[in-house]
């Protein structure tokens, strides 16, 4: 079992940038690996990025390619979502997932844990 914590989202004006922390419990978190998706409202759940357990392999959705980056910190039980150049349609609230698969996946339907999600707001 993994419980996942969002934070570090808030309000920002358009080219800002936030950092995204998401804390995760559990014995064998660093098993897994993680993702970030975004929902904005009446849109469908959107891969942002996902990175390996080793944290040797990522991948970035064409939306946020160039200007988010994803990390981890094992000994903090912590992966990060730094976004850069913000911009209005960036707007959603934003998850943390952890999957079983040792492979990236961009499905969500291959994440077996979700946090509760933090909203991203960008001001124009």
């Amino acid at each position: 079992q993994v419980q996942l914590v969002e934070s570090g989202g808030g309000l920002v004006q358009a080219g800002g940038s936030l950092r995204l922390s998401c804390a995760a419990s559990g014995r064998t978190w660093t098993t897994y690996t993680m993702a970030w998706f975004r929902q904005a409202p009446g849109q469908e759940r959107e891969f942002l990025s996902g990175i390996s357990l080793r944290g040797v392999t990522t991948l970035y959705g064409d939306s946020v390619k160039g200007r988010f980056t994803i990390s981890k910190d094992n000994a903090k039980n912590t992966i990060y979502l730094q976004m850069n150049s913000l911009k209005p349609e960036d707007t959603a609230v934003y998850y943390c997932a952890a999957s079983r698969g040792a492979l990236v996946s961009r499905g969500q339907a291959d994440y077996d844990y979700w946090g509760r999600g933090t909203q991203v707001t960008v001001s124009s």
